[in-house]
């Protein structure tokens, strides 16, 4: 059975640096639970303080319910995945994927048998006696992922896995990872400051920013109703639009801006009187004269993205837009230099009190 990991108000401080500050969350069993931040927020260290190589300044770290403190790597039910895979160049793909066997003292048939059977579940059959160098990055990428599950680790660690590999092998991999955790059950916890590849593969992610949790939730509870003004700014594109709240109702903030009144959803942190922006992604805004919540932009540039365009602009007040066109309405869309209006239902605003 794969285990749980909790981290209860975990700290991590280099001298005067503080790397990571009064973090808890949960991940369970067999779950796939990504830390999502820019780097520089601490996600690397909270995986190498669960892996063991770092030892939290305070709180408790629990793998199964078991307290880890004072446990080494080799002690942990744990395997970690660098981003630089650290494959033996000399060794062929077999014994890479066996080197933990063979430290274990396990037989040379028993690490050769254990070893196809990592190659069939990570689609590399036949692949064993061939030699790192003649793999490609996606094969010696799922070599290094038949290794570290050799050992048969109850929870599996991954440090930006995906960060060297081209574009489309990136996104192939995603699908491949994402099945692969559903055919072993293993916990994978998989640190990446990719939004896009968080919120494809996570059944939860935990966002973080300057060594604090800013909020855990599925990929799209965090899209759809993020909890602060970082988590909506970082977890994909939107639209940013400073005022004051005037008005609290039903669910609904009024605020002010040099736009007009507008109207959003009432997020965390919303008071009558505070300083608070609205965010709107790019999706939820059409092209519209009238409507409720209507913004006026000088368009700027278009930029094709083949199933839908993005038109970046300045709204009135000076701030940026983007909105995301449908490639179907291209041809209604505004001239690059022209004036264009934007509508956006109030359900799909939120309205969050400044940081």
């Amino acid at each position: 059975m794969s285990h749980s990991v909790e981290l209860q108000q975990v700290g991590m401080s280099f001298g005067a640096t503080r790397a990571v500050g009064d973090v808890s969350f949960t991940v369970q069993g067999g779950e796939f639970f990504s830390i999502l931040g820019p780097s520089g927020c601490g996600k690397t260290t909270i995986l190498r303080m669960i892996a063991g190589f770092l030892q939290p300044t305070e709180g408790r770290i629990l793998i199964d319910g078991k307290d880890m403190h004072g446990l080494g790597p080799n002690q942990r039910p744990t395997s970690l995945i660098f981003q630089t895979l650290a494959l033996f160049p000399l060794m062929p793909v077999w014994e890479n994927i066996a080197f933990g066997l063979e430290a274990r003292g396990v037989s040379k048939v028993e690490r050769r048998k254990k070893a196809d059977e990592l190659l069939a579940l990570t689609a590399l059959e036949g692949y064993g006696d061939r030699m790192p160098g003649e793999l490609s990055g996606g094969q010696r990428q799922r070599v290094a992922i038949a290794r570290a599950l050799a050992v048969e680790p109850q929870v599996l660690l991954l440090d930006e896995p995906l960060s060297a590999l081209d574009l489309k092998l990136r996104q192939h991999m995603r699908a491949e990872l994402r099945a692969l955790q559903k055919r072993t059950g293993v916990t994978f916890i998989y640190i990446t400051h990719d939004q896009s590849e968080a919120l494809a593969m996570s059944d939860r992610i935990a966002v973080m920013s300057a060594g604090v949790l800013q909020q855990v939730g599925a990929p799209r509870d965090l899209y759809d109703n993020p909890a602060t003004p970082f988590v909506a700014s970082f977890v994909g594109e939107t639209n940013a639009i400073s005022g004051k709240i005037t008005a609290l109702e039903g669910g609904v903030a009024s605020i002010e801006t040099g736009l007009g009144v507008l109207r959003g959803r009432v997020g965390p942190g919303a008071s009558v009187g505070s300083n608070a922006k609205l965010y709107v992604r790019p999706e939820a805004l059409t092209m519209a004269s009238s409507g409720e919540n209507t913004i006026n932009a000088t368009v700027e540039r278009i930029d094709f993205e083949g199933a839908f365009a993005l038109a970046h602009g300045k709204l009135d007040d000076g701030a940026a837009l983007v909105a995301s066109i449908p490639s179907i309405d291209l041809g209604k869309a505004p001239a690059i230099g022209g004036r264009a209006s934007f509508a956006f239902d109030t359900r799909q605003g939120v309205v969050l009190a400044d940081g």
